[in-house]
């Protein structure tokens, strides 16, 4: 078998291009490993990345352990009070080793009052509308000789929402 030639053509990945300036970014604030950041709803869980977002990880003078900083809205401080220790063992899994050993939960952001107002949860996506009419009729003249009703209904729907997106 031949070796196998690379199919870039000389291109290189978006990926490989951003890795570094990510990497500076989040060292500037702290981020030792900038997977805190890009996965904190996976890292913190669905309800706690709704409420709450890392803002920063700061180190003592000490050098024993760092201080992960978090943003929330006043109503949902008492909330992740209680969850401190939990989210600490949660990013402390991320990085491999005991690297915080605080938690800090503020309800401004470091940079003042107007940057602070952030909405936590993502935008809910935008409602679809659903195939027409035509579309229906087309799909269940195509799928009439199906003997299931089941299986006809369904080839139907799915019939018409292809029509749809290839229409569009």
């Amino acid at each position: 078998m031949p070796p196998r030639r690379a199919t870039t053509k000389g291109f290189t990945r978006t990926a490989s291009l951003l890795t570094g300036r990510i990497r500076a970014a989040s060292e500037t604030r702290g981020f030792a490993q900038s997977r805190v950041l890009t996965h904190w709803s996976e890292i913190a869980g669905p309800d706690v990345a709704a409420i709450a977002r890392p803002v920063e990880v700061s180190y003592g003078r000490g050098g024993m352990g760092a201080t992960l900083t978090l943003l929330t809205t006043g109503a949902q401080a008492p909330m992740l009070e209680m969850q401190k220790e939990k989210l600490r063992a949660r990013v402390n899994a991320v990085y491999g080793y005991n690297a915080i050993a605080r938690v800090r939960v503020t309800q401004t952001a470091p940079t003042g009052f107007a940057e602070g107002q952030v909405a936590f949860a993502p935008a809910a996506p935008a409602a679809r509308s659903g195939p027409d009419a035509a579309q229906q009729q087309r799909a269940a003249e195509t799928v009439r000789p199906v003997q299931d009703d089941d299986l006809r209904a369904a080839l139907a729907r799915l019939g018409a929402n292809i029509l749809k997106k290839t229409d569009s």
